[in-house]
């Protein structure tokens, strides 16, 4: 008998979690530095269908942290180079794209649009898209998990997953709970760094970023994911 792509995975994970995680549609808002990577997890730990939601095309500055982000792919869009990606890693994923920014307000036609989905990974940047699509699956009844701040942090060991309401000293995590407040929700399940944010150096009001936090983060968001999905795959 051949090898299997998940024989390895099966020595620790229960033999039937493959079977279920094939079964499950997750849609991943964001292909960047988190989400990239998260993609990347979930399709090899043998997520059966992924939807991604990203309008961006590849560009120079994403090529220190992005998975998707090579000289050769500089200018093609995340969206299309992923879905060549996942298509390459495992042929019978199924693999859904929609090339289009998530504007706030618009989740709830995006969810419209999309087979059912059973887990929602937020990985964008735009504070009122993200507090939409948050809100939008507490409607809907759909998981979600949230990256919060990973920019101009040095540390991945000081990421955590976590609740919302326990967050501290994550501006992006302050405005996104302020944001949630009007819905009145306050349990969110994120990803978020312990790490105070460090001001880079010069001028520049970019956001700086290294190649070990955002892609950490990514993973340990797929690790939340498939152990919800499958309870009996999580560690500890």
């Amino acid at each position: 008998m051949g090898e299997d792509r998940h024989d390895r995975t099966r020595l620790l994970w229960p033999h039937a979690a493959i079977e279920i995680l094939g079964s499950k549609t997750v849609l991943v808002a964001g292909l960047g530095g988190v989400g990239s990577w998260a993609v990347e997890a979930l399709a090899r730990a043998g997520i059966g269908r992924l939807i991604l939601v990203d309008s961006d095309v590849i560009s120079p500055s994403n090529l220190n942290r992005q998975l998707y982000a090579l000289e050769s792919t500089i200018g093609q869009p995340k969206c299309h180079v992923a879905a060549s990606r996942l298509k390459d890693i495992n042929a019978s994923i199924q693999v859904i794209c929609f090339r289009e920014r998530l504007e706030p307000g618009g989740a709830g036609s995006l969810l419209d649009r999309c087979p059912p989905v059973d887990y929602i990974v937020d990985a964008i940047d735009s504070i009122a898209a993200k507090v939409d699509l948050i809100a939008t699956a507490h409607r809907r009844g759909i998981p979600v998990i949230s990256a919060m701040g990973t920019g101009n942090r040095r540390d991945p060991s000081r990421l955590l997953v976590t609740d919302l309401a326990g967050t501290q000293g994550d501006p992006l995590a302050r405005r996104v709970r302020q944001g949630l407040k009007k819905y009145g929700i306050e349990k969110v399940k994120v990803i978020f760094s312990k790490e105070t944010p460090v001001k880079p150096d010069g001028a520049s009001q970019a956001v700086g970023s290294t190649p070990t936090v955002p892609p950490v983060a990514g993973f340990l968001i797929a690790s939340e994911v498939i152990g919800d999905l499958v309870p009996s795959a999580k560690s500890g």
